[in-house]
């Protein structure tokens, strides 16, 4: 058995699989550990599961490191490993498939702020559930580096940095004027793009200051934000990462194309 059987499904996939797995025969247990938790305490729990010992290092590691915390499903014939797409909030620890935490967590329609960024382009959504609200999508004139030497290179890189002030200017007063009116309601903000760029805007961006703690902790492999990537990318949002921990499981789900 190996850890590194990894996939990930959708918000539809993934409430598939739970219905399966409550109705799935034989004995089982499920646990669900929230972020942060140690993992002194997430080995004790484990190690009362039979036959979990060959797996125990690898699952440990892989709850304790999850943003979002982890729910192990561990039975007869199913074992599934699953990191959410948002974080769970209670520690249980229960006989049988217990899918219902998480199916709540998934049927929940969460209000979510994309905000998408790369030197020259942006786009900005928001999003209840999977349906888009209110977004904008734009772009920005900003040099390309400058590879000569000497005064003239300084020169030209103090006016890119003024471009990209300029650029980060326009970008934060966008993402004010579409996430302000949901400021009450909004559960997470999810950026994507380039990670030194967001890291720049975020910084001269005092709006985000006040929603920092909404931050979903995560970060779209985004190349070129535009109005399809926006409405192609919440579904990466809800995305849940599903490890297979036997090879039955792996083999059922690329049968059933999941």
């Amino acid at each position: 058995m190996s850890i590194s059987h990894r996939r990930k499904l959708n918000r539809i996939q993934m409430l598939r699989l739970l219905d399966e797995l409550e109705a799935a025969p034989g004995l089982a247990v499920s646990l669900y550990v929230p972020p942060g938790a140690p993992a002194s305490e997430i080995e004790k729990t484990l190690t009362s599961i039979p036959d979990v010992e060959d797996l125990l290092p690898d699952i440990i590691n892989t709850c304790a490191r999850s943003a979002t915390g982890a729910a192990l499903f561990w039975g007869e014939h199913r074992k599934y490993l699953v990191l959410p797409p948002f974080p769970i909030t209670d520690r249980l620890f229960s006989s049988g498939y217990t899918v219902e935490p998480l199916r709540s967590l998934l049927q929940r329609e969460r209000t979510i702020a994309l905000i998408l960024i790369r030197l020259g382009s942006y786009a900005i959504g928001v999003f209840q559930g999977e349906k888009l609200l209110s977004s904008k999508v734009g772009t920005g004139h900003i040099h390309s580096r400058h590879k000569k030497g000497g005064s003239s290179q300084r020169r030209f890189e103090r006016g890119r940095e003024k471009q990209i002030e300029y650029f980060f200017d326009r970008v934060c007063g966008h993402v004010r004027e579409h996430l302000e009116p949901f400021i009450q309601q909004l559960d997470h903000v999810v950026y994507g793009g380039e990670r030194h760029t967001l890291l720049s805007f975020r910084k001269q961006c005092q709006f985000l200051t006040a929603i920092d703690d909404r931050s979903a902790g995560k970060l779209l492999n985004i190349r070129e934000p535009r109005q399809s990537t926006l409405e192609a990318a919440i579904s990466e949002v809800w995305a849940s990462e599903v490890i297979d921990l036997n090879v039955e499981d792996m083999l059922h789900y690329r049968f059933m194309g999941l």
